[in-house]
């Protein structure tokens, strides 16, 4: 087989998404958008209320506006790049960008991971040991948690990246909506069984701990929410730990599929319907699965828009 010159700076891929491989593109690519604007939007207006309100400057909200930034930064990595490539009937992607993209892709994907962890050990603090809930999520130890979640996801992004685009490629058709390690590594001239198998591993080790311990977390809370003597205590622990509990289902479900199941499970149409699922749709609902079940943040959000409209009346 004559190998493709992939290793070069100046080569380029093609992309076949989601929107090439689809009966009704422009129907899809219409739902793209709007999801995407939804994105923007909502994780947009959740990270301004929590920077601008004051009563929200609390772990649960430090942790959430991270995830929102994570969730925004994530789909446009994405979106945007697949949505012009439609439009303009043009599929490539430099060595150089897929190699970008995929860094930027596994490090937010990565740091979202590791800070769903993080979050719900908050909950599991704030419920089940109120009284030194300021001790255990101090700001110098949410903040910690904030950056262990970005370095640790970067580092591993970096080690991926590198030794994933070191290949030689011998196709330039990726049958994907981005540059990710499964669909890449089926275009490659060598046996990447190892590789494949070690990427199989590092997914268990990067996503079974942080699972094990929402899991474990979720557990003790129900034990303490249970035997909570107050009715309005239990239903708002409820509410929040099941939205937390609602993002971790979507999040983890599709970084399983693509990560922990075995290449002879994937089929391109299968991943590329996942990876919308967690580069486009997922970003716009967490956001609102968050906001519109918490009183403290609709609450914040009346704050901020009212002080806005009085601002606005104030001036004519």
């Amino acid at each position: 087989m004559e190998l493709w010159n992939s290793s070069t700076w100046g080569s380029s891929f093609i992309l076949v998404g989601i929107l090439n491989d689809s009966g009704v593109p422009e129907l899809l690519c219409a739902t793209i958008t709007v999801l995407y604007m939804l994105a923007l939007a909502s994780n947009g207006l959740l990270l301004l209320v929590i920077t601008t309100d004051v009563r929200l400057h609390v772990p649960m909200y430090l942790l959430l506006g991270q995830l929102s930034l994570m969730d925004l930064l994530f789909t446009s990595v994405v979106t945007p790049k697949a949505l012009m490539d439609y439009l303009r009937r043009e599929n490539s992607i430099s060595f150089g960008g897929c190699a970008l993209q995929m860094f930027l892709a596994l490090t937010l994907g990565g740091a979202e991971d590791l800070l769903l962890a993080f979050m719900a050990y908050d909950r599991y603090v704030a419920i089940c040991h109120p009284l030194n809930y300021m001790i255990f999520m101090s700001p110098r130890v949410c903040w910690l948690m904030v950056a262990t979640s970005w370095i640790l996801a970067s580092l591993s992004a970096l080690g991926y990246t590198v030794y994933t685009m070191h290949y030689p490629y011998c196709k330039a058709q990726i049958k994907h909506l981005l540059c990710e390690i499964p669909p890449l590594l089926k275009l490659t001239c060598t046996d990447t069984s190892r590789y494949e198998l070690m990427v199989y591993v590092m997914g268990v080790t990067f996503l079974i701990p942080p699972l094990a311990a929402i899991l474990a977390s979720y557990t003790l809370i129900l034990f303490t929410v249970l035997h909570m003597p107050s009715k309005e205590g239990r239903k708002k622990a409820l509410v929040t730990c099941s939205s937390h509990l609602t993002v971790v289902g979507m999040f983890y479900g599709a970084a399983t599929f693509m990560y922990v199941l075995p290449s002879s499970f994937h089929s391109p149409k299968q991943d590329n319907i996942i990876s919308v699922f967690y580069t486009i749709v997922t970003p716009a609902l967490n956001p609102l699965i968050y906001s519109l079940r918490n009183k403290e943040v609709m609450g914040a959000l009346r704050r901020v828009f009212g002080k806005h409209s009085l601002t606005t009346h104030s001036a004519f």
